[in-house]
């Protein structure tokens, strides 16, 4: 695609009780020029440090799961060029301007996948499967759309080139264990509710074996005995949203026979 005027960027970001965030967040795309928040009905403090920022644009739209939240998100959006970020994300300078610079090329690809820093509270964490982790948040809206299939762990389809940027996030995922095992929980529910809409079915053998692969496979083979203490609360926690997913899933389908 051929660029010869400056491209206008839109960043989406959606929240749901993100106090402790999103003023940090908000802080730090002044680069943007438009910046809408899709909000599903926050009931702390997110609303109102959301409507002390003139420039954002809020819209409350009620919860079903994240790849239809997202989508709703993008047609909101007036320009084709979209920012998606978390309210637990950051830019850095130098990722700020490769995105500016990105965009006003004159060939762009379709869609930008963006490597992220996994921050353990404040610190980074170097292995428990993070190290290669990378997501598409910049892309052109004309040749994209989330696939209606996933409910969590959403994939972007994209019409086109694919790149990948330089620089990276800054991914502030775990700020307390209380709070990153709830997060893991509800992406399991809603696995499971995923999985139960294309038919699948759980088992016992499931349920207990592959928590433990996911556990064993982050530890070892993805080195997250390296991260010590870190790296056993992480690919523990991410083995029991896998659990989560089997057992909601048994529920589900044992309620509805």
């Amino acid at each position: 695609m051929n660029t010869t005027e400056r491209q206008k960027l839109s960043v989406l970001i959606i929240t749901l009780n993100e106090e402790q965030h999103i003023k940090s967040l908000l802080q730090d795309i002044d680069f943007a020029d438009e910046i809408i928040v899709v909000d599903s009905y926050s009931t702390d403090g997110t609303l109102s440090i959301i409507e002390s920022f003139k420039n954002v644009r809020v819209i409350q739209n009620q919860f079903i799961n994240y790849t239809s939240q997202r989508n709703f998100a993008i047609d909101q959006a007036k320009n084709s060029w979209i920012l998606f970020i978390d309210a637990d994300e950051r830019l850095t300078p130098d990722l700020k301007s490769e995105i500016t610079a990105t965009i006003n090329q004159e060939t762009t690809a379709s869609a930008y996948l963006i490597y992220r820093t996994f921050m353990f509270k404040n610190k980074k964490l170097r292995f428990s499967g993070w190290q290669t982790d990378k997501i598409f948040r910049l892309f052109n809206k004309t040749y994209c759309r989330y696939n209606q299939d996933r409910m969590v762990h959403e994939k972007l389809i994209v019409k086109g080139e694919i790149a990948t940027l330089k620089n990276k996030i800054i991914h502030f995922s775990y700020t307390s264990y209380a709070d990153y095992k709830a997060k893991m929980y509800s992406y399991g529910v809603l696995k499971a509710n995923e999985k139960q809409k294309k038919g699948q079915k759980s088992s016992r053998l499931l349920m207990i074996f592959h928590p433990v692969y996911t556990f064993l496979y982050q530890f070892l083979i993805r080195l997250g005995f390296l991260d010590g203490i870190k790296g056993i609360t992480i690919c523990y926690l991410n083995a029991y949203s896998v659990f989560i997913r089997y057992k909601e899933l048994s529920r589900i389908t044992s309620s509805k026979t």
